[in-house]
């Protein structure tokens, strides 16, 4: 059968069903389902039944309710807002100030809780509000949240990593010790732009009546130590491997419950809330898996992952190329789908693709990561978006064009790790056979 009228056929049912707002999950069921029943005489119901068992009850599965729940917790209890407190004292003399505390919770953040929403919602809920009571710039405020929020997916550990790594076979272990340096560039990219930008135009974040002494700023540095503990004791147990990725969760989880008992206001509900969350996102995420690793299935079957490959291979396209061939497909995909949907339909076509082209995966793992990241900040489909206009009521369009700026640092680090990929495969390096 012709391949081009079979890759057609698959990708129509696809639009069709994801056009009708199908949920994302059973879209890929359906369509996965369809291309066995035109194109094949195999059992697809049985192929089904092995396909979400093979795929959800690993042990590197195990792990994602745990970084899910954590992040929960997190969101729910004082952890979050007595870390600003106690970032705030340290930006209070940096051109920038406040805006800084933005890029550095969202950092901090990212580092415990694993997910892009939960961080940017979380540090939002503080800062949106304190950064326009002191008159700071509605805008610069608004774009810095959106570009930091985003390192919730970079920064391990990240659930991003989890699911890249569960559908192309990748060492987790690796991925999120790979994901440390480019996130930090990013981060440091984020808050040395603002500096200069209010080192240029200082009307931009206004210094307030609070002055801050230096006792003052170590009397906050308690308040920080939780998250900083509990970013030591999850990805520390990894690394050192002392425990693997899903009984690191479980750590995290535990701590995470202590230090919220501990810093008070968490309550009963928000147990309740935590988990019932953790929970909802958990299963969103297993049948999206589910479902793009059945369709994944068909479309090995059909043998069009092999010949997208022969072929990609017969154009000669230079490594470079086909990154910047990707990178575009990746950001006009970013404006429609979400980023594990992302993950999950292209990851089975595109890895082999990389592998081919003699890149890492580990480092396709990071890329993948930053074009996640990228589609979280570029509208109708930005989920950080989404979430910054129920925080401020701004315009969806305002917010994008906010986070313009940021958008672009994030393509000049897509630009840092594929010219010096050592960026991204140093660290993992040290850690041959974890």
């Amino acid at each position: 059968m012709d391949f081009t009228v079979v890759a057609l056929s698959l990708a129509a049912l696809l639009v069709v069903f994801l056009g009708g707002s199908v949920w994302i999950g059973i879209a890929l069921f359906l369509a996965g389902a369809g291309g066995f029943l035109l194109f094949t005489d195999l059992p697809f119901g049985s192929i089904l039944a092995n396909i979400s068992w093979n795929n959800t009850s690993g042990s590197a599965m195990m792990a994602l309710p745990f970084f899910v729940w954590m992040g929960e917790i997190l969101f729910r209890s004082r952890i979050s807002a007595n870390l600003f407190n106690g970032l705030a004292p340290w930006m209070d003399a940096i051109p920038g100030r406040l805006i800084h505390v933005n890029i550095l919770a969202c950092t901090f953040f990212a580092a415990v809780s694993g997910s892009s929403a939960a961080t940017t919602a979380t540090v939002g809920k503080i800062t949106v509000p304190e950064l326009q009571k002191r008159g700071y710039n509605r805008m610069l405020a608004t774009g810095s949240l959106a570009g930091a929020g985003t390192l919730g997916f970079m920064i391990p550990p990240s659930m991003m990593m989890l699911v890249y790594g569960i559908i192309g076979d990748v060492s987790i272990g690796k991925l999120f010790i790979a994901g440390f340096i480019p996130g930090f560039l990013i981060a440091g990219l984020f808050s040395a732009y603002v500096f200069v930008l209010c080192l240029i135009r200082p009307e931009l974040a206004p210094r307030g009546e609070d002055r801050y002494r230096w006792s003052q700023r170590l009397q906050a540095v308690p308040q920080i130590l939780p998250v900083v503990l509990l970013i030591l004791v999850v990805l520390g147990s990894i690394y050192a491997g002392w425990a693997t990725p899903t009984e690191a969760g479980a750590v995290g989880v535990a701590g995470s419950l202590v230090f919220a008992l501990a810093t008070g206001g968490f309550s009963r509900q928000a147990f309740r809330d935590s988990l019932l969350g953790g929970v909802k996102t958990t299963s969103m995420i297993m049948l999206i898996v589910m479902g793009a690793a059945y369709l994944s299935v068909v479309v090995g079957y059909l043998g069009i992952t092999r010949k997208l490959t022969t072929a990609v291979t017969e154009m000669g396209l230079s490594p470079y190329m086909l990154i910047v061939i990707l990178t575009l497909l990746y950001i006009a995909l970013g404006c429609l789908i979400d980023g594990f949907s992302m993950i999950v339909m292209t990851t089975p076509i595109v890895l082999p693709l990389i592998q081919t082209a003699g890149f890492d995966p580990v480092w396709f793992g990071i890329y993948l990561v930053l074009m996640i990241e990228l589609a979280q900040i570029t509208p109708p489909v930005g989920f950080n978006l989404f979430v910054i206009s129920g925080l401020n009521n701004d315009d969806i369009l305002r917010i994008a064009k906010a986070a313009l700026p940021f958008f672009l640092l994030m393509c000049l680090v897509v630009v840092i790790i594929t010219v010096w990929p050592q960026v991204v495969l140093y660290l993992p390096g040290l850690m041959k056979g974890k």
